[in-house]
């Protein structure tokens, strides 16, 4: 039988509050996950258990307190992905799970904002790397949110002029000439996922500040015609609602200094003809060319509910049994 032992982790008592989380709940995940008992006797931690547990708890909690010294805000998200990826090297504890290797985007209003797993990191690998990239994936994947952070980014850093961001409005199956209103309060009911984002990421004054200078617009899709984007940032959401002709015409506005990111889910085509949406044609006439990036995203890298991930998978196997 193997004899339970403590392990001192030592902490600053700010750091020791971020890691044990709203009501002590990421201790408890701990706890519960590895079956060890975390205790706060004042600068640090003690884990007690068998040495395994102890060894996995414990690369989870210096992985946690790594993302507190990063100015990271830790998530139960966050919590529960280090769980269920422990450090792979039991001799090393100082040594974070893989999920752990990321790159902050942007310092946001609420904290760093950085890739919470391996398919983020390297999503946001392609964003840094790419002039045009393609991100796919499930509903709560990050493809929209860390687009707009990485767009905000660049704005800030003064590497863009302008922030430009499109979404084809076919959702409520109506026009927008029938919508009340001016222009913004038509389109801003199909962008309230991205003004979400915004918000997130700049806050309210901020925000509205950059609309009125015009440094961040809303355009409809339709009003994209005919232009020429330099220096500017174009994130065009819900990409698999385009066809084929506006995925051309959104394409070729790209203009000298400029960066574009289409993001969309392929399996949630509301076009009435799904065999005519754009964006998997373009990733499969485009992928391959030199400057496009594609990022595909998983029901892995969904950050919101952990039910949501196990929503999307029944879905997505659904799908491949519907062909097999």
């Amino acid at each position: 039988m193997t004899a339970v032992k403590d392990d001192f982790i030592p902490l600053t008592d700010a750091c020791v509050l971020a890691v044990a989380g709203p009501s002590e709940r990421y201790l408890a995940m701990v706890e519960g996950a590895f079956k060890v008992l975390v205790e706060m006797p004042g600068g640090g931690l003690i884990v007690s258990g068998d040495a395994r547990a102890r060894q996995k708890a414990r690369s989870v909690i210096v992985a946690m307190s790594d993302l507190y010294d990063r100015g990271i805000d830790i998530s139960e998200t966050d919590v529960r992905r280090l769980i269920e990826q422990p450090a792979s090297t039991p001799s090393d504890t100082s040594s974070a799970p893989p999920v752990d290797q990321r790159n902050t985007v942007i310092m946001g209003r609420r904290g760093a904002i950085a890739a919470k797993t391996a398919g983020q990191a390297a999503y946001l690998k392609e964003l840094g790397e790419k002039d045009l990239v393609f991100a796919m994936g499930p509903a709560g994947s990050g493809k929209t949110f860390l687009a707009v952070a990485h767009g905000v980014s660049l704005l800030l850093s003064r590497r863009v002029d302008k922030l430009i961001i499109t979404r084809p409005a076919v959702e409520a199956g109506e026009r927008l000439g029938f919508l009340p209103g001016d222009l913004n309060e038509k389109i801003d009911p199909y962008l309230t996922p991205i003004w979400g984002a915004l918000d997130d990421i700049l806050g309210a004054q901020v925000l509205a500040k950059k609309r009125e200078t015009k440094e961040i617009e809303v355009a409809p899709l339709a009003y994209m015609r005919g232009r020429t984007l330099n220096y500017a940032y174009v994130i065009i959401d819900e990409a698999q609602n385009t066809t084929r002709m506006q995925m051309k015409m959104f394409l070729t506005r790209l203009g000298e200094g400029s960066k574009m990111v289409v993001t969309g889910d392929p399996s949630q085509v509301d076009l009435p003809n799904k065999n005519e949406s754009g964006l998997a044609h373009a990733v499969g006439l485009l992928g391959t060319v030199k400057g496009v990036g594609v990022a595909e995203l998983t029901a892995d890298d969904i950050v919101r509910h952990e039910l949501v991930a196990r929503i999307a998978r029944a879905y997505d196997n659904e799908h491949k049994n519907s062909f097999s």
